[in-house]
């Protein structure tokens, strides 16, 4: 059996780690940095935090079609340089508009770089073990969320600085860069497709049912990532738990990695998908519901015990969920694609999940504002419920009927 854990993967997948902590390290906190520092609107932090993930969108289809068409390499470095140096624009940005430029921008870098350095991770993989190595490639964000929130608000605490967590994340994003560029690629031809310009170029279009469940599942997280901060000093008294939520969902997210690894050898990623929807969508369920529960007691309190279970148990679960649905989409949506497709179906199943994202993020905010963060997260359980029965209902058969790939069921 072909090597998994070759040299160029172990760096692909570092890299990917620094993205991703550069990433997780301050996003927890923004919220919080727009209400106290430019005194933002629980409406306009969702306008302003949307503008980052709505950015990447719009790059993604292009940097699909760039990855398959230019040198990966080049692509790689120019967009993890654009990446990094972004993060100085934080500490430049002396007003709300100037901080909503910058973060609106940032998105496009990150965009491109997501898809770049995904695909980069397929090309260095042995061909027999790629299935299997997708699944474990997703550690690597894994490990990065289990430990940049905590990082983040921990230092924030200690230092009261949000700039320090800006020039951490501008030097971790640059030790990514520096990852990338000694990473030695597979020598491969170019091939130029002459071909008139269409949607599939872009988007793949073979696999856009797996992208609309992709959609639920990012609209869900958007919410949760986005505003569990603020939800849990505001609504529900619990002012040091963020760090520890996000460390208990990526202690789910990569138990399940781990765990999960066997199916995907196996090739039954419809199996670890649909499992794995189904736990996130009773972590979901949990994280408002036995809060909600405990508030109705007449015995109740603030910290009373249903409303700890209800949120340090549902991180468990929608880690766990997340783990083996997320590597299980992925792999779905590169087996309906052609091998010169690759960038293109990376870029589509990101693509979905920044749709469903920036939605989460911009409406977030708004019920928040007018409802409460309650009905928000209520929303998310509704949201997550129909992508569930969409994907028994229709995915998981319109999969297997455009499935390139005869060991992957």
């Amino acid at each position: 059996m072909e090597r998994l854990w070759n040299r160029n993967y172990c760096k692909v997948m570092a890299a990917n780690f620094s993205l991703f902590f550069a990433f997780y390290v301050l996003t927890p906190l923004l919220p919080l940095y727009l209400s106290e520092h430019f005194g933002a609107t629980k409406d306009m932090i969702g306008l302003v935090l949307s503008g980052y993930t709505i950015t990447a969108l719009l790059f993604r289809p292009f940097s699909g079609y760039v990855v398959d068409s230019f040198p990966r390499k080049t692509v790689l470095m120019i967009c993890f340089s654009a990446f990094a140096i972004f993060f100085a624009g934080y500490l430049a940005a002396s007003t709300l508009l100037l901080f909503t430029i910058v973060r609106t921008l940032h998105g496009g870098p990150f965009g491109g770089l997501t898809v770049a350095n995904s695909t980069a991770a397929i090309d260095v993989l042995p061909s027999s073990r790629r299935t299997e190595g997708i699944g474990y490639y997703g550690l690597s964000n894994n490990l990065a969320m289990a430990i940049a929130p905590t990082i983040g608000i921990w230092i924030y605490e200690l230092t009261d600085s949000f700039d320090f967590l800006f020039w951490l994340a501008l030097v971790v994003a640059c030790a990514g860069w520096l990852t990338d560029a000694i990473v030695k690629f597979p020598e491969k031809e170019i091939v130029r497709n002459k071909s008139k310009l269409s949607l599939d170029r872009f988007f793949l279009v073979r696999g856009w049912l797996l992208g609309v469940n992709m959609i639920a599942f990012g609209f869900s997280f958007g919410v949760l990532s986005n505003y569990l901060a603020i939800y849990g000093k505001e609504e529900m008294g619990i002012t040091g738990g963020t760090g520890t939520y996000f460390l208990l969902c990526s202690l789910g997210l990569m138990a399940s990695r781990l765990q999960g690894s066997k199916a995907l050898r196996e090739g039954r990623v419809t199996f670890n998908a649909g499992s794995g929807m189904v736990i996130s969508l009773i972590g979901y369920t949990i994280f408002i519901a036995l809060p909600t529960l405990g508030s109705l007691s007449p015995l109740s309190t603030l910290h009373s015990p249903l409303t700890f279970i209800g949120y340090y148990g549902s991180a468990l679960l929608i880690g766990l969920g997340n783990g083996h649905m997320w590597p299980a989409f992925q792999n779905m949506t590169i087996n309906v694609a052609h091998n010169n497709q690759r960038g293109t179906a990376n870029s589509t199943i990101l693509i979905s999940w920044d749709i469903g994202m920036g939605f989460g993020i911009l409406l977030g905010g708004v019920i928040a504002e007018f409802l409460g963060y309650g009905a928000a997260f209520w929303t998310v359980v509704i949201i997550n419920a129909a992508g569930v029965l969409t994907f028994f209902l229709a995915t998981k058969a319109f999969f297997l009927s455009r499935n390139l790939n005869p060991t992957v069921r």
